[in-house]
């Protein structure tokens, strides 16, 4: 049974016949792996409850009320509410049952 080459053997920084003491870097580069764009923001988003409904029946996607554009199939409590919706949401003019009352 014989040894593996050397890998180090053509190093010129190592003495011929000498102890192997050198040391040598190994580059590799990093491949990291892309998720779909709007992936890595994992917020809930609001969106009219009449789309909610009319997606999970259709198909189709709905519309938040900061752009972002899917096909609901997540529980929203498990994520935090997106910032952009939350603050154009609380720029909306009161309700019916909201506002102050006089």
């Amino acid at each position: 049974m014989s040894l593996p080459p050397d890998p180090f053997e053509n190093d010129p920084m190592r003495s011929p016949g000498g102890p192997g003491g050198s040391t040598a870097t190994i580059e590799r580069e990093e491949l990291r792996q892309h998720v779909e764009p709007g992936d890595a923001e994992r917020f809930s988003h609001y969106v009219r409850k009449e789309k909610i409904m009319e997606s999970a029946l259709t198909g189709e996607p709905v519309v938040a009320l900061c752009g972002k554009v899917w096909t609901p199939g997540r529980d929203p409590e498990k994520f935090p509410v997106c910032p952009e919706c939350k603050e154009i949401y609380d720029g909306l003019r009161p309700g019916k049952d909201k506002g102050p009352k006089k």
